[in-house]
């Protein structure tokens, strides 16, 4: 007997298929468009925000930090010896010397600090921290050492050189900042451990009696840039170490005061001070530097006059290769070139930044904190005073100057900063899977085994 339609508003009624049952379905729009009203459209996502939720996933993965350590640096000296080949020539042939003088030697350091980034980033985190007080004690050794009249050498006003033979020379300071971060990284390790950072006299003692040492060897050579930089890897280590504002602000205030005495005593510390912001040379050509570092970047214009095109190195700046050596890429590079070495340089301090916030291991985070306030810091005296607004400390650009005994203790830094990225346990997850080995091991785990019949 069939079964009679169930009655009901029109529209609402739908018969199942082989059955008498009625299923519902939503109502129409109005209008008669047929689009349904029921079911909720998901939000829309401009495009803006996809591209901001994606960029914030591939950072948050376990290996971005690592890779972007790695990619930086290597672009930072790349293109740095690009710009030293640039920078170096007319000053090489002024001094008689091959076109490639300057290159060459440039070159061969990155070779060696290439070998020592490598080096530091496969050893493991005791080596590091059992080197620390022999790096030390060597770098102390080296700094008295300079002083000593006859083996010392005197390099633009500062006796900071030892001369190793031929055309090879040593700053032993360079050394001093990678031994003061590797024992102080140690040394407060060590004192979290035993619960002893809540004290300020652990805190404070022997790290700044150490790092006053290391000031006084470098200020008796009259390199006060270089104590300058040392200065801020103290302050990073202390802040790190959870230092009280009115004792951070002690040691802030002393040495300040220290410093204020000491620009006040030397004639050329003080024309240096007086030529920030300059915009003339000055009545005796003080300024002469900073003037034409200004001269440099402006003449640049947006996308630079071209590799090997720059004039103020015809003379016109002094030390093109060297502290000044932004100035010319500023030149010859444009505003691009400037703004794609300060995205390197931000790049590397952030990634620098999440490896010591990440870590759990207290050695882990010291390091990294010193190690990424030694580079960035640097970098922002060098480049402050080419723009003009510090004074000019005499500090090389990091990784991108002229100078092997700056490029190797920063690449073997580095290279600590990619060992540390490595040590994070989800990163060496991700390494791991990356082995060919590993991978296929997995992949034939995961593979589900199918009945023979099965095609």
């Amino acid at each position: 007997m069939p079964v009679p339609a169930l009655a009901g508003p029109p529209g609402l009624a739908l018969r199942g298929r082989g059955t008498g049952a009625a299923v519902p379905r939503p109502p129409a729009a109005p209008g008669g468009s047929g689009r349904r009203t029921g079911l909720p459209r998901p939000p829309r996502i401009s495009g803006a925000r996809r591209l901001f939720e994606q960029a914030r996933r591939a950072w948050d993965r376990p290996l971005t930090a690592y890779y972007v350590i790695l990619g930086s640096s290597m672009l930072i000296t790349v293109l740095g010896l690009v710009m030293v080949y640039s920078a170096s020539i007319i000053k090489a042939l002024e001094l008689s010397l091959p076109a490639t003088y300057f290159f060459r030697k440039q070159f061969l350091a990155a070779a060696i600090g290439a070998g020592l980034l490598l080096l530091a980033s496969r050893m493991p985190l005791k080596l590091h921290r059992a080197l620390s007080y022999p790096l030390l004690m060597g770098a102390v050794f080296l700094m008295v050492l300079v002083q000593v009249p006859g083996i010392g050498h005197s390099v633009n006003g500062n006796q900071n050189w030892l001369y190793l033979g031929g055309p090879f020379q040593l700053q032993p300071s360079e050394f001093g900042k990678l031994a003061l971060i590797l024992w102080g990284a140690d040394l407060l390790a060590r004192k979290q451990d035993k619960r002893l950072l809540t004290q300020w006299k652990h805190m404070l003692v022997p790290l700044v009696p150490v790092a006053f040492l290391l000031l006084g060897l470098i200020m008796l050579g009259g390199d006060m840039g270089t104590a300058i930089i040392l200065t801020a890897i103290l302050f990073g280590l202390l802040w790190l170490a959870g230092a009280p504002t009115r004792l951070f602000a002690g040691v802030l205030a002393v040495a300040g005061l220290v410093g204020l005495v000491l620009i006040r005593t030397n004639e050329n510390r003080m024309s240096r001070l007086f030529c920030v912001g300059a915009i003339d040379l000055g009545p005796k050509g003080e300024c002469w530097q900073a003037v034409h570092g200004i001269y440099a970047l402006a003449s640049g214009g947006w996308f630079g006059s071209g590799l090997g095109a720059s004039v103020e190195k015809w003379g016109q700046l002094p030390e093109p290769h060297t502290d000044f050596i932004f100035a010319i890429a500023g030149e010859e590079l444009g505003l691009a070139g400037t703004l794609s070495v300060l995205a390197l340089f931000a790049a590397l301090g952030y990634a620098g930044i999440r490896v010591a916030g990440r870590t759990e291991d207290p050695f882990v985070r010291y390091a990294a904190g010193g190690v990424t306030t030694w580079i960035t810091a640097q970098a922002v005296v060098n480049i402050g005073a080419v723009l003009g607004l510090l004074p000019i400390a005499g500090v090389p650009l990091p990784l991108f100057s002229y100078g092997g005994s700056a490029l190797l203790p920063t690449m073997f830094a580095v290279g600590l900063l990619i060992a540390f990225a490595r040590e994070d346990p989800a990163a060496k997850a991700a390494l791991a899977m990356r082995r060919p080995g590993v991978r296929w091991k997995t992949m034939r785990r995961r593979v589900k085994k199918r009945p023979s019949g099965e095609r």
